[in-house]
């Protein structure tokens, strides 16, 4: 069965894209620490992201580095978080957080509740 993750990719269940190219899809996180928490897949479905072989990994990496510089330039922020935590869905991601201190990086804390327009607003300044 394929991961909510390749349900998203595919366009089976929407989101809030960022960017995307023939590996790698990057999307709004429906439940942000920030304004802007991106989270970045590659197309091929593997559970855990140290398992991508070497050049799906690097060219991963290499996409997330440019969405967290359009991050940066669009979002007011000292610094793009990435976090990899690999628990939640079956499927290696990325979690791009704009930040000012380390603190807002807390998956403890309550996450923010953004509007469909608000989240459609973002994922469109992003893309531009």
């Amino acid at each position: 069965m394929a991961t909510i993750f390749s349900r998203i990719i595919c366009g089976e269940i929407p989101s809030y894209k960022v960017a995307e190219d023939e590996n790698y899809y990057a999307f709004l996180d429906i439940n942000p620490l920030a304004e802007g928490h991106t989270l970045v897949v590659p197309k091929k479905e593997v559970d855990y992201i140290f398992d991508l072989d070497d050049e799906t990994l690097s060219g991963m990496i290499i996409f997330a580095k440019k969405v967290a510089q359009k991050l940066k330039e669009k979002i007011a922020c000292k610094r793009v978080a990435v976090v990899v935590l690999g628990l939640e869905v079956p499927h290696a991601h990325i979690h791009l957080i704009p930040i000012n201190s380390e603190s807002d990086v807390d998956f403890r804390k309550p996450k923010l509740t953004l509007s469909p327009e608000r989240f459609a607003q973002i994922s469109a300044m992003l893309q531009e």
